[in-house]
């Protein structure tokens, strides 16, 4: 079993929601699948299908949200990389156990169907990786 299948999709911080969908539909020539909000994150999210890997456009919804402060310290741009796992759990357990530092030890409920975690960007080399587990039934 392979531990990490594929790049599920690559996380964009974005001041609106509106002109960045405008624009990635220009860029890449086609309309976002889904647009959803995730509460939790305080942000509204916009999915768009690239071949295998998707694009995943994050606006934060209130200043304090996590993709708020991202971009007052940031800007807009690159948030995270997301990769496909099968078992996230068992993922988190290896990660830790490899000395990964984790943000999230149990999956929480994402966008776009899945059971998301992350992992620390002080452990990676300042990149915020995400593990995504498609939800079934």
């Amino acid at each position: 079993m392979n531990h990490i299948n594929k790049i599920e999709h690559l996380g964009i911080a974005v001041k609106d929601i509106e002109h960045a969908n405008a624009l990635y539909e220009k860029l890449l020539g086609i309309p976002p699948y889904k647009q959803e909000a995730v509460e939790s994150e305080a942000v509204i999210t916009s999915f768009f299908q690239v071949g295998e890997s998707k694009i995943e456009l994050l606006a934060s919804t209130r200043e304090d949200g996590p993709i708020g402060k991202f971009i007052a310290k940031k800007g807009e741009g690159i948030h995270h990389i997301a990769f496909d796992v099968d078992d996230i759990k068992k993922e988190l357990n290896r990660l830790e156990q490899e000395g990964f530092q984790l943000i999230n030890t149990t999956p929480k409920r994402g966008a776009d169907n899945k059971l998301v975690a992350f992992v620390h960007p002080k452990s990676t080399d300042g990149v915020l990786i995400e593990l995504c587990q498609e939800i079934t039934p």
